[in-house]
């Protein structure tokens, strides 16, 4: 993802978007059509409502709502002492890893880019919440391309593709039942995460029903 977004280049072969070598794209222009929502938070010392929208400072009051309450975010931002217009800390101090988590998400959501990088977002957060944020993130029905860096396969668990990394080289790829059938690193992951296979299924299915 640092190689992607050219916070350095590599040293051999390419990465393209839509076939363009990043390389022999504008900077600015690479940079304004990725949203990166880090686990390791960078916030400003401003309101809240700046640091969601730092990104877009034009946009309206509105769109930095949406894009909170996507993120999960709107419901304890109403609680502080003023609200969106609260001046948080810089690094974002007197706030929880969940809730910096959250302000990220947003402002990386509001930016609205056609590619979002997810470097374990919802990290500090719990279950809950998480899966209330994916289920937003799907209801928004534009089709991003998002890029989800994760230890809890909780989070990557609907992608389309899932690249496993073990001692920084892919060991296997595929979508999350493909994966669990080849009853390797990732199925012997989930088992650590979900022990009994058959008791999660059982769960599962009592969820979609």
């Amino acid at each position: 993802m640092n190689l992607l977004c050219r916070f350095y280049d590599v040293t051999s072969g390419e990465i393209t978007l839509d076939g363009i070598n990043v390389k022999n794209i504008d900077l600015f222009s690479l940079r304004d059509n990725i949203g990166l929502a880090m686990q390791d938070v960078f916030l400003f010392s401003d309101t809240i409502e700046g640091n969601i929208a730092f990104g877009r400072p034009a946009c309206s009051m509105d769109e930095v709502i949406r894009a909170a309450k996507i993120a999960n975010a709107h419901e304890f931002i109403i609680q502080m002492p003023d609200g969106y217009d609260t001046i948080i800390g810089e690094r974002g101090v007197g706030l929880s890893g969940g809730q910096k988590q959250r302000i990220s998400l947003a402002r990386a959501l509001l930016k609205d880019p056609p590619i979002i990088i997810l470097d374990d977002t919802t990290s500090a957060v719990d279950m809950e919440t998480e899966a209330l944020i994916q289920e937003e993130l799907a209801r928004i029905g534009k089709n991003y391309t998002v890029f989800i860096i994760a230890h809890r396969i909780s989070s990557i668990k609907d992608a389309d593709l899932i690249l496993v990394i073990e001692d920084g080289r892919i060991v296997e790829s595929g979508n999350h039942e493909a994966l669990l059938k080849m009853n390797g690193y990732y199925h012997r992951v989930f088992h650590h995460q979900y022990g009994d296979f058959d008791q999660y299924s059982d769960l599962h299915k009592e969820k979609e029903v």
